[in-house]
């Protein structure tokens, strides 16, 4: 069995503060006071569901893009995705700067968001992640297929970006717009992107459809990691199904979505 940092946790203790109290950033309540607040609860629930699945853990980041203003997207300061409260989401614009002029420090990676908005104006979440279970298919050529039925959505193809076909000899983060561009435009219409040697960045939707396609990339690598290792030939999806299942992809999500914020310790009204 493939585990990873973060995997072993148990949800339901991953509560602290959800929503956080009043705003806690200088000049934070002036310029978001008007952000929706079942928006902000839902990212703020996304990073610690993804926490919890072991997706994110000190590392890695998801956002949202703003629903009244799509030149702009939410995300948090630079805080590890489990310790995520209310008061510390920052607005954004596509040059991954806070609009309020905030001090915070901020994830080095934040262009990864940034720019596949600007560039997909049909993307509404992101998620960065350095999930173990996914770093084989970066390096090897062994291609990341689709065996479980829930990551149906691998068979419309999962590209490779490699920084230093671009770029050279760097440290491998994306740490600017340029960067973040050359990984927009190697995402292009497909629902995620292996980074080699570094981990994937996931897109959808919305916040429940990037969270089951985040959870369940990161099963079916696994799962097929599993399968290679028993020996014989593997019956992957066959297309045909794969396009089936992907046209009711949001399919029983609700009901995840609604049991995954509880996992973690948010209330649910009756």
């Amino acid at each position: 069995m493939f585990k990873f940092v973060g995997i072993q946790f148990k949800k339901a203790l991953i509560y602290s503060c959800i929503l956080g109290g009043l705003w806690g950033t200088q000049g934070y309540a002036q310029t978001q006071s008007a952000i929706d607040p079942q928006v902000l609860e839902d990212l703020v629930a996304a990073n610690k569901i993804l926490a919890a699945e072991g997706i994110l853990d000190g590392w890695g980041h998801v956002s949202v893009r703003n629903p009244k203003d799509p030149t702009h997207y939410f995300m948090a300061r630079n805080l590890a995705a489990e310790l995520v409260t209310a008061k510390d989401i920052l607005e954004f614009d596509f040059n991954s700067v806070p609009v309020n002029g905030s001090k915070e420090a901020l994830y080095t990676e934040r262009f990864i968001h940034g720019e596949i908005y600007r560039a997909h104006p049909d993307v509404n979440a992101v998620v960065h992640t350095h999930a173990p279970p996914l770093i084989p298919f970066t390096v090897t050529n062994v291609a990341l297929k689709p065996l479980y039925h829930r990551a149906a959505f691998v068979a419309q193809g999962i590209p490779l970006f490699d920084i230093a076909d671009d770029f050279g000899m760097t440290d491998m983060l994306i740490r600017n717009s340029a960067h973040g561009q050359a990984l927009a435009k190697s995402l292009g219409d497909h629902p995620a992107v292996l980074m080699r040697g570094h981990g994937a960045t996931v897109v959808g939707p919305s916040l429940p459809r990037l969270i089951g396609r985040a959870v369940f990339l990161v099963k079916d690598a696994t799962l097929q990691q599993q399968a290679m290792a028993l020996g014989g030939p593997i019956k992957y999806l066959n297309p045909e199904e794969a396009k089936l299942i992907d046209a009711r992809e949001g399919y029983g999500l609700a009901r995840q979505w609604l049991a995954w914020k509880r996992q973690v310790g948010i209330a649910i009204a009756p």
